[in-house]
């Protein structure tokens, strides 16, 4: 049976500062309760509620102006990373969300990998377009561009391959 709990942080996947959820009793008991990220929602809990949701509005207006600050810098800065490629021009791995939060990291950006909207990982060279969800509801698009280890960097980046040999040294199947 869940129990009614009143967040006093906000918790990714459960809800956010203020907000009465519900949750089953063993991740109340061994992570929300001991961490006082919540409290067991009673009758005392809703002036506690009023408080919390009156500090969640200021801090709302805060986090949409640093992200709208963010959001400018993460446009200015161009994201491009160097990826070893086979002689085939395939990527040995891919590059996933954890990957372009680090490029931000290096750039001095602080975005986390959560913040990275990725479907799957990104596993050919080129341009990509990646999606970055910031605080306040603000998502902003910008380009990465994953140049072959060797490769040309240029605008209209396309995949190079590479041929193992010339061509007129080219072995036929017999």
């Amino acid at each position: 049976m869940k129990q009614q709990l009143l967040l006093l942080q906000d918790v990714h996947g459960l809800g956010v500062k203020g907000q009465i959820v519900s949750a089953r009793p063993g991740y109340v008991r061994n992570y929300l309760l001991p961490k006082q990220f919540a409290v067991v929602a009673t009758a005392n809990t809703l002036r506690k509620k009023q408080k919390l949701e009156a500090e969640q509005a200021a801090q709302a207006i805060i986090d949409k102006k640093e992200s709208e600050e963010l959001a400018t810098q993460i446009e200015s800065v161009p994201l491009d990373v160097t990826v070893k490629v086979d002689p085939m021009g395939r990527m040995y791995g891919s590059v996933s969300a954890g990957d372009i939060a680090q490029i931000f990291v290096e750039r001095g950006l602080p975005v986390e990998r959560t913040n990275i909207l990725l479907n799957k990982a990104i596993k050919e060279t080129g341009t990509h377009k990646i999606v970055i969800n910031l605080k306040g509801g603000i998502q902003i698009t910008c380009n990465l561009t994953i140049i072959p280890e060797g490769g040309i960097k240029g605008p209209g980046l396309e995949k190079v391959i590479k041929p193992i040999l010339p061509e007129d040294e080219v072995p036929t199947p017999e």
